[in-house]
């Protein structure tokens, strides 16, 4: 039975929540957490691919907008990441402050409205004012989903889980680029009609996981730190039951409980005090695998369709077909790698991925250079590249979530998505458009090592600063600052 101690409101709360949720065995109200809040990336997925699909299509006479292809995989690109980084630090405080249920159907609606917006643009002006709107909802969702699923998920699966479901990003990727292929044929749709039709299937999607997601508890470990203990508990004795007639056995003793003071909130000066100054390792670790893995995904997802289009010669029309391929690559990174994040460790894998996805594409670099690529065995390169690249690039949130304290988790998440994605994810895309449409091989090539270089520096960063954080609850990879015996200062690397 739980142990409860003081009021819902103030003082202290004595409670084995955390113990109680990382014990259990998976079960389907663990698949339901998955479907009502994982499902999201697949529309970010289909967003950004959709977009890259179709620049070279909207930038064509009777598209219905004056616009040229590198705004949009320049200018356009750049202000739905611009967005996606506001969103992040606006709803990742609100998250921490309201809880993390409030905010995932908030951060939702947000993306519904602006995506049918977007289908409706009528001008450049218009188009690039949602875009930066749809990134601000998604930017949001970061924040809001990833710090509710790591709450919810037995921590013996939290990484498997966490990769798969931020890898779902390229479910979404293969949907865009074949849907994509569809919406550019002009003996189906008219070419001011077709890619309107791509983003009204995105609100179509958002609506339905919107149903699924009303199921969806709040966090238990927000309740008790935000004074619901009585309802925490309450919450956790229905899960257990669920779980319970789920698997049919019973559940195993939980570990120890954890005494916390009830807070309401947590000011902007102490969130940065403790990631800075209790953390500052950990902090360096967040910025360097954002930062890396930001450049490289941003400015490659926005650009691939415009490099094929002009390094290759390939249709516009057909350019799908091929990022399909390399975004189920993607997925199968996380899918198949992302268990020996839980078994063998994160500090192996996360800087494993890293290192040898920037080598690789280095690799890859130095062939496109030479000219001995055709538009098939560039894409083969990608895949190899970004199997690896797409499980580094998932563990980065991963790691962000649970290395900080719960009480500034989603704030942390937004705070280093929102860095790290300003620096790579803003000036990829303009940098990469800038290089890629010269139509000079060299710059696509500088575009390919800058990359590289810096998910080599990531993975270096990994190597020694990393956290064994598989199998360990959250509250002992990061004690609570609520906790009645804080945590001592910045920790070692394998704490």
């Amino acid at each position: 039975m739980p142990e409860t101690a003081e009021s819902m409101n103030t003082g202290t709360v004595t409670t084995k929540v955390p113990a109680r949720l990382d014990r259990l065995p998976w079960s389907r109200w663990h698949w339901m957490i998955v479907i009502g809040l994982g499902t999201v990336w697949i529309l970010d997925g289909l967003e950004v691919t959709v977009v890259g699909s179709i620049a070279s299509r909207l930038s064509e006479d009777g598209s219905g907008l004056s616009i040229t292809d590198a705004q949009v995989t320049g200018l356009a690109a750049a202000l739905y990441v611009a967005g996606a980084c506001s969103g992040a630090l606006v709803f990742g405080r609100l998250t921490d402050l309201y809880g993390r249920k409030k905010l995932f159907l908030i951060t939702l609606a947000v993306y519904l409205a602006a995506t049918a917006l977007t289908a409706l643009s009528f001008s450049s002006w218009w188009f690039f004012a949602f875009r930066f709107l749809t990134g601000f909802g998604i930017g949001g969702e970061y924040a809001a989903i990833n710090s509710a699923i790591d709450e919810l998920i037995p921590s013996k699966y939290r990484g498997r889980v966490d990769l798969v479901i931020n890898g779902s990003f390229w479910l979404g990727a293969v949907a865009g680029a074949l849907l994509s292929v569809v919406a550019l044929n002009t003996d189906i749709f008219a070419p001011s009609v077709g890619w309107r039709l791509t983003f009204a299937l995105g609100v179509v999607l958002g609506l339905v996981i919107l149903l699924v997601r009303r199921h969806v508890p709040e966090s238990p470990r927000w309740m008790f730190i935000h004074g619901r203990g009585e309802e925490a508990e309450a919450l956790v004795t229905e899960i257990e039951r669920q779980v319970e007639a789920d698997t049919g056995r019973p559940l195993p003793e939980p570990g120890a409980a954890i005494t916390v003071t009830v807070r309401r909130s947590i000011g902007f000066g102490e969130i940065a005090r403790t990631v800075f100054r209790t953390y500052p390792r950990r902090a360096v670790l967040g910025l360097s695998l954002f930062i890396g893995q930001a450049f490289l995904y941003n400015a490659i997802t926005f650009g691939f369709g415009s490099i094929l289009v002009t390094f290759f010669d390939v249709s516009s029309s057909v350019t799908g077909y091929y990022f399909a391929v390399i975004a189920f690559g993607n997925f199968l990174g996380p899918l198949l790698l992302g268990q020996l994040f839980d078994t063998w460790g994160r500090r192996p894998m996360i800087s494993g991925t890293y290192i040898l996805s920037g080598l690789l594409l280095f690799a890859t670099a130095w062939l496109f250079g030479a000219d001995r690529l055709t538009a098939l065995t560039m894409t083969a390169c990608w895949c190899v590249v970004l199997f690896f690249a797409s499980a580094g690039a998932s563990s980065a949130y991963l790691t962000v979530s649970e290395i900080f304290p719960m009480e500034t988790r989603a704030m942390a998440i937004a705070f280093f998505y929102a860095v790290g994605t300003a620096a790579g994810g803003i000036s990829g895309p303009l940098i990469f458009a800038g290089l890629t449409s010269s139509g000079v091989l060299s710059d696509a090539v500088l575009a390919f090592c800058i990359g590289a270089g810096l998910m080599v520096l990531g993975g270096l960063v990994a190597v020694f600063f990393a956290i064994a954080a598989e199998g360990r609850s959250l509250e002992d990879i990061a004690t609570p600052l609520s906790a009645r015996t804080p945590e001592p200062a910045d920790a070692p690397a394998a704490s």
